[in-house]
């Protein structure tokens, strides 16, 4: 008998269409999932990997649910602050999916913008929400990292933006070169950071704690 390890089948597919035209197909994912088991010289009908493709679709559905997802809905809140000065959120946990392996990448977003002339700010925890939108879809850190800054632009049109993103990348890390602990450093600057040295230098101090 199948241990239940984790919640019921999903009975209907998550709503919406995604980026590209499509929809998620639960049943899909689950051949799909077979054939690889199948594919690697495994019986999918044994105990332990009976359901195994359900659980893999049940996982895609939360891991890529970005797909569906509009990054103007994680910063529909706006206060009108009066404030002018660096807002800036550290350890934001980032956990991705790149899009080359399909194998999870994972570490912190540090993410920071100056408030519009209008001094208008956004909840703090709107700025993790727009990061996990652009984490979980099939990704590569360095188009994450400059997503987030340009949503930020867009949708909240501050003076400047600027996003570092530091992630290990378990295709780095259990296959391939195979070096555990290596870690990738991305960052886009945007408006006053990008023109301003001494903008940008107070960020980076304030995100590297010195």
């Amino acid at each position: 008998m199948a241990i239940p390890y984790d919640e019921a089948p999903i009975e209907n597919d998550p709503p919406g269409e995604t980026l590209h035209g499509g929809r998620f197909d639960h049943a899909r994912i689950e051949k799909a999932v077979r054939e690889i088991l199948i594919g690697i010289g495994e019986d999918p009908e044994r105990d332990g990997l009976r359901d195994t493709p359900a659980r893999v679709a049940r996982a895609y559905a939360e891991q890529f649910a970005g797909l569906r997802q509009q990054p103007e809905d994680a910063l529909t809140t706006v206060f009108d602050a009066d404030h002018e000065e660096m807002v800036l959120v550290k350890d934001i946990e980032v956990y991705s999916v790149c899009e080359h392996h399909l194998v999870p990448f994972h570490g912190v977003a540090h993410v920071g913008y100056t408030p519009n002339k209008k001094g208008q700010i956004t909840g703090l925890s709107k700025l993790a929400r727009l990061v996990d939108v652009y984490a979980r879809r099939p990704q590569v850190q360095e188009r994450l990292t400059s997503q987030v800054a340009d949503a930020m632009m867009r949708v909240l049109e501050p003076r400047g933006a600027i996003v570092v993103i530091e992630a290990e990348h378990l295709c780095m890390t259990m296959r391939g070169v195979r070096k555990p602990g290596a870690k990738t450093v991305t960052s886009a600057v945007r408006g006053d950071f990008r023109d301003h040295a001494e903008t940008r230098s107070e960020a980076m101090s304030l995100i590297l704690g010195r």
